[in-house]
Protein backbone atom coordinates (compact mmCIF):
# COMPACT_ATOMS: atom_id res chain seq x y z
CA UNK A 1 0.00 0.00 0.00
CA UNK A 2 1.12 3.60 -0.73
CA UNK A 3 0.55 5.94 1.73
CA UNK A 4 0.91 9.76 0.95
CA UNK A 5 -0.01 12.09 3.84
CA UNK A 6 -1.17 15.74 2.74
CA UNK A 7 -0.93 16.93 6.07
CA UNK A 8 0.68 15.20 9.21
CA UNK A 9 -0.94 16.89 12.03
CA UNK A 10 -3.79 15.24 12.04
CA UNK A 11 -6.36 13.71 14.79
CA UNK A 12 -5.20 10.87 16.95
CA UNK A 13 -7.30 8.78 14.86
CA UNK A 14 -5.89 9.65 11.62
CA UNK A 15 -2.37 9.07 13.08
CA UNK A 16 -3.27 5.26 13.74
CA UNK A 17 -4.87 4.94 10.34
CA UNK A 18 -1.70 6.35 9.12
CA UNK A 19 0.64 3.61 10.90
CA UNK A 20 -1.41 0.69 10.09
CA UNK A 21 -1.49 1.52 6.34
CA UNK A 22 2.38 1.78 6.52
CA UNK A 23 2.16 -1.69 7.64
CA UNK A 24 0.27 -3.21 4.25
CA UNK A 25 3.59 -3.42 2.42
CA UNK A 26 3.70 -7.59 2.06
CA UNK A 27 2.74 -9.61 -0.90
CA UNK A 28 -0.34 -10.40 0.63
CA UNK A 29 -1.11 -7.40 2.10
CA UNK A 30 -4.03 -5.27 0.62
CA UNK A 31 -2.90 -2.95 -3.11
CA UNK A 32 -3.66 0.40 -3.94
CA UNK A 33 -2.42 3.77 -2.75
CA UNK A 34 -4.10 5.90 0.15
CA UNK A 35 -3.85 9.86 0.31
CA UNK A 36 -4.63 10.94 4.23
CA UNK A 37 -5.97 14.84 4.51
CA UNK A 38 -7.14 15.76 1.47
CA UNK A 39 -10.23 17.63 0.28
CA UNK A 40 -13.19 18.59 -2.42
CA UNK A 41 -14.93 21.53 -2.80
CA UNK A 42 -18.16 20.36 -4.61
CA UNK A 43 -21.98 21.51 -4.66
CA UNK A 44 -20.51 24.95 -3.06
CA UNK A 45 -19.14 22.96 0.39
CA UNK A 46 -16.35 21.93 1.39
CA UNK A 47 -15.70 18.31 1.95
CA UNK A 48 -12.58 17.11 4.19
CA UNK A 49 -11.25 13.39 3.95
CA UNK A 50 -9.44 11.98 7.16
CA UNK A 51 -8.21 9.50 4.06
CA UNK A 52 -9.18 8.03 0.48
CA UNK A 53 -8.10 4.81 -0.52
CA UNK A 54 -8.03 3.89 -4.46
CA UNK A 55 -7.60 0.30 -4.64
CA UNK A 56 -7.55 -1.81 -8.21
CA UNK A 57 -11.38 -3.09 -7.56
CA UNK A 58 -12.65 -0.03 -5.78
CA UNK A 59 -12.31 4.09 -3.86
CA UNK A 60 -13.00 3.86 -0.02
CA UNK A 61 -13.71 7.12 1.97
CA UNK A 62 -12.68 6.44 5.35
CA UNK A 63 -13.98 8.31 7.93
CA UNK A 64 -11.51 8.03 11.35
CA UNK A 65 -13.42 8.95 14.76
CA UNK A 66 -11.92 8.34 18.09
CA UNK A 67 -14.06 8.40 20.72
CA UNK A 68 -13.90 11.41 23.52
CA UNK A 69 -13.57 8.90 26.40
CA UNK A 70 -13.30 5.32 27.64
CA UNK A 71 -16.41 3.49 27.63
CA UNK A 72 -17.40 -0.11 27.66
CA UNK A 73 -20.34 -2.20 25.81
CA UNK A 74 -22.80 -2.22 22.83
CA UNK A 75 -22.16 0.81 20.16
CA UNK A 76 -25.74 1.13 18.76
CA UNK A 77 -24.97 2.76 15.20
CA UNK A 78 -28.33 4.21 13.63
CA UNK A 79 -28.99 5.13 9.84
CA UNK A 80 -29.43 8.39 11.44
CA UNK A 81 -29.04 10.77 14.93
CA UNK A 82 -26.66 10.14 17.55
CA UNK A 83 -24.76 6.66 18.55
CA UNK A 84 -25.43 5.40 22.42
CA UNK A 85 -24.15 2.77 24.22
CA UNK A 86 -27.31 1.57 26.49
CA UNK A 87 -28.98 5.36 27.31
CA UNK A 88 -25.56 7.36 26.86
CA UNK A 89 -24.86 9.35 23.63
CA UNK A 90 -21.18 8.54 22.46
CA UNK A 91 -19.27 11.72 22.05
CA UNK A 92 -15.86 12.14 19.91
CA UNK A 93 -13.04 14.50 19.89
CA UNK A 94 -13.17 17.48 18.04
CA UNK A 95 -16.88 17.63 19.49
CA UNK A 96 -19.01 17.99 16.03
CA UNK A 97 -22.79 17.33 16.76
CA UNK A 98 -22.87 15.58 12.97
CA UNK A 99 -22.72 11.39 13.71
CA UNK A 100 -19.92 10.17 11.96
CA UNK A 101 -22.23 8.06 9.72
CA UNK A 102 -23.82 11.10 8.39
CA UNK A 103 -20.32 12.77 7.64
CA UNK A 104 -19.11 9.50 5.94
CA UNK A 105 -22.21 9.38 3.65
CA UNK A 106 -22.35 13.05 3.04
CA UNK A 107 -18.25 12.92 2.07
CA UNK A 108 -18.97 9.62 0.38
CA UNK A 109 -21.43 10.60 -2.24
CA UNK A 110 -19.93 13.84 -2.58
CA UNK A 111 -17.03 12.03 -4.33
CA UNK A 112 -18.94 10.10 -5.65
CA UNK A 113 -20.95 12.74 -7.42
CA UNK A 114 -17.76 14.12 -8.20
CA UNK A 115 -16.49 11.30 -10.02
CA UNK A 116 -19.46 10.52 -12.18
CA UNK A 117 -19.61 13.99 -13.55
CA UNK A 118 -16.10 13.24 -15.05
CA UNK A 119 -16.89 10.14 -16.66
CA UNK A 120 -16.01 7.77 -13.68
CA UNK A 121 -18.94 6.73 -12.70
CA UNK A 122 -19.76 3.20 -12.80
CA UNK A 123 -16.79 3.13 -10.44
CA UNK A 124 -17.41 1.74 -6.87
CA UNK A 125 -17.00 4.02 -4.27
CA UNK A 126 -17.48 2.73 -0.66
CA UNK A 127 -17.59 4.45 2.78
CA UNK A 128 -16.28 3.36 5.93
CA UNK A 129 -16.21 4.95 9.54
CA UNK A 130 -13.26 3.70 11.46
CA UNK A 131 -13.90 3.56 15.25
CA UNK A 132 -10.74 4.16 17.04
CA UNK A 133 -11.48 3.89 21.28
CA UNK A 134 -9.26 4.61 24.25
CA UNK A 135 -7.06 1.77 25.08
CA UNK A 136 -8.61 -0.65 27.66
CA UNK A 137 -12.50 -0.30 26.11
CA UNK A 138 -14.35 -3.19 25.32
CA UNK A 139 -16.70 -2.60 22.79
CA UNK A 140 -19.31 -3.90 20.16
CA UNK A 141 -20.22 -2.74 16.73
CA UNK A 142 -24.23 -3.06 16.06
CA UNK A 143 -25.09 -1.70 12.91
CA UNK A 144 -28.88 -1.05 13.47
CA UNK A 145 -28.91 -0.78 9.05
CA UNK A 146 -27.90 -2.79 6.21
CA UNK A 147 -26.17 -1.16 3.44
CA UNK A 148 -23.17 -3.27 1.70
CA UNK A 149 -21.81 0.20 0.44
CA UNK A 150 -20.99 1.28 4.07
CA UNK A 151 -19.43 -0.01 7.25
CA UNK A 152 -18.27 0.82 10.46
CA UNK A 153 -15.46 -0.83 11.82
CA UNK A 154 -14.09 -0.76 15.46
CA UNK A 155 -10.49 0.26 15.77
CA UNK A 156 -8.71 -2.69 14.84
CA UNK A 157 -5.99 -3.07 12.18
CA UNK A 158 -6.58 -6.30 11.32
CA UNK A 159 -10.34 -5.86 10.88
CA UNK A 160 -9.46 -2.76 8.58
CA UNK A 161 -7.00 -5.19 6.81
CA UNK A 162 -9.54 -7.75 6.38
CA UNK A 163 -12.23 -5.82 5.10
CA UNK A 164 -9.51 -4.32 2.07
CA UNK A 165 -8.95 -7.58 1.29
CA UNK A 166 -12.44 -8.88 1.27
CA UNK A 167 -13.25 -5.88 -1.93
CA UNK A 168 -10.07 -6.28 -3.16
CA UNK A 169 -11.44 -10.35 -3.84
CA UNK A 170 -14.74 -8.67 -5.44
CA UNK A 171 -15.04 -8.55 -8.94
CA UNK A 172 -12.50 -7.48 -11.71
CA UNK A 173 -10.05 -4.71 -11.62
CA UNK A 174 -11.62 -1.56 -12.38
CA UNK A 175 -9.35 1.74 -11.66
CA UNK A 176 -6.69 2.06 -14.03
CA UNK A 177 -3.10 3.85 -13.81
CA UNK A 178 -4.81 7.27 -15.52
CA UNK A 179 -7.98 6.79 -13.49
CA UNK A 180 -5.62 7.45 -9.96
CA UNK A 181 -3.97 9.95 -11.65
CA UNK A 182 -6.76 12.12 -13.02
CA UNK A 183 -8.47 11.90 -9.53
CA UNK A 184 -5.34 13.19 -8.02
CA UNK A 185 -4.63 15.83 -10.35
CA UNK A 186 -8.92 16.94 -10.03
CA UNK A 187 -8.03 16.71 -6.16
CA UNK A 188 -5.84 19.39 -6.09
CA UNK A 189 -2.92 16.64 -4.60
CA UNK A 190 -0.86 16.15 -7.85
CA UNK A 191 2.80 16.72 -5.81
CA UNK A 192 1.72 13.12 -4.01
CA UNK A 193 0.65 11.07 -7.19
CA UNK A 194 3.06 8.28 -7.25
CA UNK A 195 5.29 7.21 -10.22
CA UNK A 196 3.57 5.24 -13.39
CA UNK A 197 5.59 2.03 -12.26
CA UNK A 198 4.22 2.23 -8.73
CA UNK A 199 0.73 2.38 -9.43
CA UNK A 200 1.32 -0.68 -12.30
CA UNK A 201 3.02 -2.58 -9.55
CA UNK A 202 -0.28 -2.33 -6.72
CA UNK A 203 -2.06 -3.48 -9.36
CA UNK A 204 -4.03 -0.88 -11.48
CA UNK A 205 -4.68 -1.47 -15.31
CA UNK A 206 -2.87 0.62 -17.50
CA UNK A 207 -1.31 1.85 -20.41
CA UNK A 208 -0.25 5.25 -19.14
CA UNK A 209 -1.18 8.17 -20.28
CA UNK A 210 2.54 10.19 -19.34
CA UNK A 211 0.66 13.91 -19.99
CA UNK A 212 -1.45 13.39 -16.49
CA UNK A 213 1.97 13.41 -14.75
CA UNK A 214 2.89 16.85 -16.11
CA UNK A 215 3.63 19.73 -13.88
CA UNK A 216 4.12 16.96 -10.72
CA UNK A 217 7.26 15.88 -9.47
CA UNK A 218 6.69 12.47 -10.92
CA UNK A 219 6.88 13.96 -14.73
CA UNK A 220 10.21 12.65 -15.83
CA UNK A 221 9.58 9.08 -14.27
CA UNK A 222 5.92 9.12 -16.35
CA UNK A 223 7.71 10.80 -19.40
CA UNK A 224 11.06 7.76 -19.05
CA UNK A 225 8.43 4.61 -18.47
CA UNK A 226 6.30 5.80 -21.43
CA UNK A 227 9.32 6.20 -23.61
CA UNK A 228 10.64 2.59 -22.38
CA UNK A 229 7.10 1.03 -23.06
CA UNK A 230 7.10 2.47 -26.60
CA UNK A 231 10.68 0.86 -27.15
CA UNK A 232 9.34 -2.59 -25.96
CA UNK A 233 6.51 -2.50 -27.61
CA UNK A 234 8.91 -1.85 -30.79
CA UNK A 235 11.16 -4.46 -30.04
CA UNK A 236 7.93 -6.92 -29.86
CA UNK A 237 6.60 -6.30 -32.65
CA UNK A 238 9.81 -6.22 -34.96
CA UNK A 239 10.62 -9.93 -33.25
CA UNK A 240 7.25 -11.13 -33.46
CA UNK A 241 6.80 -9.98 -37.12
CA UNK A 242 8.91 -8.59 -40.06
CA UNK A 243 6.77 -5.94 -41.63
CA UNK A 244 5.09 -3.98 -39.75
CA UNK A 245 1.83 -1.97 -41.55
CA UNK A 246 0.74 1.14 -39.80
CA UNK A 247 -2.98 1.89 -39.25
CA UNK A 248 -3.61 4.87 -42.17
CA UNK A 249 -5.08 8.21 -40.55
CA UNK A 250 -8.84 7.22 -41.69
CA UNK A 251 -9.06 4.11 -39.98
CA UNK A 252 -11.85 3.83 -36.99
CA UNK A 253 -9.41 2.87 -34.45
CA UNK A 254 -7.03 6.54 -35.17
CA UNK A 255 -10.54 9.03 -35.99
CA UNK A 256 -12.20 7.49 -32.74
CA UNK A 257 -9.28 6.40 -30.39
CA UNK A 258 -10.00 4.81 -27.20
CA UNK A 259 -9.10 6.91 -23.79
CA UNK A 260 -7.67 5.25 -21.32
CA UNK A 261 -10.28 2.42 -20.54
CA UNK A 262 -12.99 4.53 -20.24
CA UNK A 263 -15.94 3.02 -21.95
CA UNK A 264 -17.26 5.44 -24.08
CA UNK A 265 -20.82 4.57 -26.05
CA UNK A 266 -20.42 7.54 -28.80
CA UNK A 267 -16.98 6.35 -29.45
CA UNK A 268 -17.59 2.69 -30.23
CA UNK A 269 -20.81 3.29 -31.77
CA UNK A 270 -18.89 5.49 -34.08
CA UNK A 271 -15.97 2.84 -34.90
CA UNK A 272 -18.40 0.46 -35.15
CA UNK A 273 -20.32 2.56 -38.06
CA UNK A 274 -17.11 3.72 -39.98
CA UNK A 275 -16.02 -0.23 -39.59
CA UNK A 276 -19.08 -0.97 -41.43
CA UNK A 277 -19.16 1.73 -44.09
CA UNK A 278 -15.21 0.66 -45.04
CA UNK A 279 -16.78 -2.99 -45.19
CA UNK A 280 -19.37 -1.66 -47.26
CA UNK A 281 -17.44 0.32 -49.97
CA UNK A 282 -15.49 -2.27 -49.98
CA UNK A 283 -17.55 -5.01 -51.34
CA UNK A 284 -19.60 -2.42 -53.44
CA UNK A 285 -15.87 -1.83 -55.40
CA UNK A 286 -15.87 -6.08 -55.43
CA UNK A 287 -19.22 -6.04 -57.44
CA UNK A 288 -18.41 -2.89 -59.46
CA UNK A 289 -15.21 -4.90 -60.91
CA UNK A 290 -17.00 -8.29 -61.27
CA UNK A 291 -19.94 -6.46 -63.08
CA UNK A 292 -17.53 -4.69 -65.33
CA UNK A 293 -15.54 -7.99 -66.03
CA UNK A 294 -18.58 -9.71 -66.92
CA UNK A 295 -20.02 -7.25 -69.37
CA UNK A 296 -16.79 -7.06 -71.23
CA UNK A 297 -16.35 -10.72 -71.97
Amino acid sequence: MLVRVQNAAGTHAEKVLIDWLRTWKGSTDPQGVATVNCSLFHGDKLHPFDAVVWTPTSCVVIEAEALAERMDGELQVPVNGPWRIGDRIVAFDGGDKRSPLDKSRDHTFALQTWLAERGLGQRVIHGIVLVVPPPGSNLKVTQLWNDPSFQVLLGDERRLRDHFTGLLSRGRPQWSANDVAWAFRGLGILPYLPAPQDLLNEGFLGPVDPTLWHGGPQQAQAEAFAEEQARLELERAASGRGFVMPSPWFSPSKLYPRRGDRIEVARGFMRLMLTLGFVIAALWVVWFILAGAAAFY
